[in-house]
């Protein structure tokens, strides 16, 4: 049968868009079928078929369709949904061509009501009810409004042809997230983003209710954050190749001005950004600054941005702790968060404190066996620093002889302290020992949640970029954050998805990379796993993927795992 003008429009764009990956590559044929077979289906698409994350209580309605006008307005009470109210009307006016009015106060009628019950900005719980007499979004927080206008997007985009004709199918979700923290982590240190680039980033994760972003911005590659008190860690910090440019890959840094903005962007969008300095380890770019904070038997080795690794600050120095108490009071003022990631993963402890003497005679005075109990004297004072500047510290889980000895099970982190479990084989030993000594866990396990690793073999420039394994979508939407133990799942923060930069150098390789396994940790931190299937999730990707194209998001089309179908 014809479909309507409308959706045959939709149909001719797919076809369009899924030819230019043919002409990329001649395997690109699999997508072209795939979205072809998708375009095929649109007058048989519901408004269920593009959700991502899963949305936990769905009941279909019967009634009539909720039909938009040029005389529909959005309601709200009161400006404090200003925003959200016009992220719905740029949303409908991109996918149905309508441009609403904006109304505050009491209205009646066939309109479409956000309705905010309190302020409780921590309460992410949303409804969403369609019928053919109004269509309302209510929330204990502005936060659950903007959650349920993206679901609302996404049922718009499932459902094309009614959606062409200015109609909404009847539905009821209830839902409220899994985990309170859904985040990505961008490596701005190791290559540079500019700010926009950052934005466009944080735009496309919070229409799949991500709430976290992570940015690394300080390692052997660079210092990518403006300290006042000290502007030679951009001025020499930020520069790790001098013929470039001031804007990156490999050059580049954001000033206090450029992140409190982008902190406000991010905010709006309900994303809390969490700076990470990594310290004592990955730390070239500070130490190229100051070289007198390197450990006494390497403060004649010079420092190279982008070529030295493994030195590290030296734990005796106190130095060191003068000049970040400095820089973690500004970075506390400038970050709302609640939170600072310190890092404090891969430390070549034996490398440099092991050969320091005057760390060693701290060591002996402290009655420390090992250099790697210095860390435990580091952190202490690190960690009073951050708390005296009313932060919560979050570390890299590192089991590998640094905190926890291999031959004892003694755990040595600090109760205030938020891990993150990363290194892969070790999140179900890192989940126990953080559940038994009261630490709350991100997860972010290497096997499922390192967006650089590889999404198909020979998928360069990534693969094999130091080793990674092969981490396809299926891979990554196997991902259980509780590891099938609900009891355990108490402790447990939320996920992380992590994109470490280290062959990846502009944005389109950044997306390229995130998406669509994004798609699967999205629904991962959100979804409960009982509403989740991969039969589900591999068709309803599709529209999402389709609308990314369109918006020009460069993503890895998941050709493979669609070729059962179209072969059948």
């Amino acid at each position: 049968r014809a479909l309507s003008s409308a959706a045959s429009d939709v149909y001719k764009r797919q076809i369009l868009c899924c030819t230019f990956y043919f002409k990329i590559e001649m395997k690109y044929i699999v997508v072209l079928l795939i979205c072809l077979m998708w375009g095929g289906s649109l007058s048989a698409q519901q408004n269920l078929s593009a959700l991502v994350p899963m949305p936990n209580h769905v009941e279909k309605q019967k009634g009539k369709a909720f039909v938009v006008t040029d005389k529909t307005w959005i309601v709200i009470r009161n400006a404090s949904l200003r925003f959200e109210a016009e992220e719905l009307q740029r949303m409908l006016e991109v996918q149905m061509g309508l441009r609403l009015n904006i109304q505050i106060g009491a209205v009646k009628g066939k309109h479409i009501y956000l309705i905010s019950n309190s302020q409780n900005e921590i309460l992410e719980h949303y409804r969403l009810r369609v019928n053919s007499k109004k269509l309302e979004i209510s929330a204990e927080s502005s936060k659950g409004i903007f959650y349920g206008i993206q679901t609302l997007a996404q049922l718009l985009l499932g459902d094309a042809e009614n959606t062409a004709h200015h109609r909404v199918t009847p539905v009821l979700i209830e839902d409220s997230p899994r985990f309170a923290f859904r985040g990505l982590m961008l490596d701005v240190a190791r290559h540079f983003l500019p700010v926009s680039d950052v934005k466009r980033f944080i735009d496309l994760m919070a229409s799949f209710k991500y709430n976290v972003l992570q940015l690394h911005l300080t390692d052997d590659q660079g210092w990518r954050i403006e300290i006042k008190q000290y502007p030679q860690l951009t001025k020499i910090g930020a520069f790790r190749n001098k013929k470039g440019s001031d804007q990156g890959p490999d050059n580049g840094y954001y000033t206090q001005e450029q992140l409190k903005d982008l902190i406000a962007y991010a905010a709006q969008r309900h994303v809390e950004i969490i700076p990470e300095l990594d310290i004592p380890g990955h730390t070239a770019a500070v130490l190229a600054v100051f070289p007198e904070m390197l450990c006494q038997s390497l403060n004649t080795v010079p420092v190279q941005i982008g070529k030295t690794t493994d030195v590290m600050m030296c734990a005796s120095n106190e130095h060191c702790y003068k000049i970040y108490q400095n820089i973690l009071t500004e970075v506390a003022g400038l970050f709302p968060s609640r939170s600072i990631h310190l890092g404090g993963d891969e430390a070549v402890i034996e490398k440099n404190w092991g050969k320091c003497s005057s760390c060693q005679v701290l060591k002996e005075k402290l009655g420390y066996q090992k250099s790697s109990d210095l860390m435990n004297y580091f952190f202490g004072k690190i960690l009073s620093i951050v708390r005296k500047l009313k932060k919560e510290p979050i570390l890299w889980c590192e089991l590998n002889n640094i905190w926890m000895p291999a031959d004892s099970y003694l755990f040595n982190y600090p109760k205030d302290v938020t891990l993150v479990s990363w290194r892969a084989g070790l999140t179900p030993l890192c989940q126990e020992l953080t559940q038994k000594n009261g630490n709350s866990l991100i997860m972010a396990p290497g096997e499922y949640a390192y967006l650089d690793y590889p999404q198909y073999k020979n998928d360069l420039p990534e693969y094999n970029n130091w080793g990674m394994p092969i981490t396809t979508l299926e891979k990554t939407y196997q991902f259980d954050p509780a590891y099938g133990d609900e009891f355990s799942e108490k402790h447990i923060r939320g996920v992380l998805g992590t994109l470490w930069s280290e062959a990846i150098k502009d944005f389109n390789r950044v997306t390229y990379m995130t998406y669509p396994r994004g798609l699967a940790l999205a629904e991962a931190g959100w979804t409960q796993m009982e509403h989740r299937t991969w039969s589900s999730f591999k068709q309803r990707i599709c529209p999402n993927l389709y609308k990314m194209m369109k918006d020009g998001i460069s993503f890895r089309v998941p050709f493979e795992i669609f070729s059962s179908y179209v072969c059948n």
